[in-house]
C-alpha cells in the first residue's frame, strides 16, 4: 500500500492487506510493527518479567521502542499485543538482531508463548488522522479502541472518502477526538485485517460520553449524507470488529 493506496487496491482487485509500490516512500510517514502473542498462561509471570527485561535492554528508546498491551475485549481477548515504534523501513534494517538479542527472546520469551500471530506493518494515513494533540513521547492515552475493517473486493475506491467523511466529523466535533486510520502494509489472504482505526482513551469512563458524532457528521457533510454513508460503509466492508488494548507498563519495560 503506499501513498494511501487506495486507488492500488482496487487496481490489484484484492483485498486490502497489500499495498507496495515502487514509488518513493514519504520520509515522514508513521508505521507500527506488530505482533500478537498467545501466552502460556501457567507461566505468566516468568513470561512478563523476561519481557520486561528484554525490552528494557533491547527496545527502549527510539524506533525500536517497545510497547505491550493487553487485548481486552474482541476475539483476541487474552493475548498480548507487542509493537515497536513509530518506525520506517529504512528503521528495519538497524534493529536490534544481535546474538544476545535474538538468544534472549529464543531462550527467554518463546518458551513461555504459545503462539506468535499477526505479524504486521500498519502505516498511518497522516492526512485523516486527527492526533496533534497527543504528546508522542508519553503514553498519556492508555486505552486504544481499535476497529478492524475487511474490504469488499473491487471495493476499496470508497474508502478514502468514508474515513475522509468520518476525520472532517472528528476535528469538527468540541474537544480532543483523536483518532488514526492505518492501513495494513501487507497482503493477508482470508485474515481480513486490512484497515484499523484507532481510538485512543485516557480511561473506560471516556466511553459513557455521548460524543454526538451523528449530528456533528450531518451538519458537516450535510443533511442528505447519513444514510448514504452507512450503506456506502455497508457496501464498502464485508466485516469489522472492535478491540480495545489496554497498556501494559511493566510488559513494556518503561518506567
Amino acid at each position: 500500500m503506499i501513498k494511501k493506496s487506495i486507488s492500488i487496491m482496487t487496481l490489484l482487485a484484492m483485498v486490502f492487506g497489500t499495498f507496495l509500490s515502487v514509488e518513493a516512500q514519504d520520509k515522514d510517514y508513521v508505521m507500527w510493527e506488530s505482533i500478537t502473542i498467545t501466552p502460556d498462561n501457567t507461566k505468566l509471570k516468568i513470561l512478563g518479567e523476561n519481557m520486561r527485561k528484554h525490552n528494557q535492554t533491547y527496545h527502549n528508546a527510539g524506533p525500536y521502542k517497545a510497547y505491550v498491551y493487553n487485548i481486552s475485549t474482541g476475539p483476541n481477548v487474552g493475548q498480548i499485543a507487542w509493537e515497536m515504534g513509530p518506525l520506517t523501513y529504512s528503521h528495519l534494517d538497524g534493529r536490534p538482531s544481535s546474538k544476545a538479542h535474538d538468544d534472549d527472546w529464543r531462550d527467554n520469551i518463546m518458551p513461555y508463548v504459545k503462539k506468535m500471530s499477526n505479524g504486521e506493518y500498519w502505516k498511518k494515513d497522516k492526512e485523516l488522522s486527527n492526533t496533534d494533540m497527543l504528546d508522542p513521547n508519553s503514553v498519556s492515552h492508555p486505552l486504544l479502541y481499535i476497529r478492524y475493517f475487511e474490504v469488499v473486493k473491487d471495493e476499496g475506491h470508497n474508502v478514502n472518502s468514508l474515513f475522509t467523511q468520518v476525520s472532517k466529523t472528528l476535528k469538527a466535533m468540541d474537544g480532543d477526538n483523536p483518532w488514526s486510520v492505518y492501513y495494513n502494509e501487507f497482503r493477508q489472504g482470508d485474515l481480513g485485517r486490512h484497515i484499523a482505526t484507532v481510538s485512543p482513551y485516557k480511561n473506560w469512563a471516556e466511553l459513557d460520553k455521548d460524543n454526538n458524532f451523528k449530528d456533528v457528521f450531518i451538519k458537516v457533510n450535510g443533511k442528505d449524507s447519513w444514510e448514504p454513508f452507512l450503506e456506502n460503509m455497508n457496501d464498502s466492508f464485508s466485516n469489522s470488529w472492535d478491540e480495545i488494548w489496554t497498556f501494559n507498563p511493566t510488559l513494556s519495560g518503561h518506567k
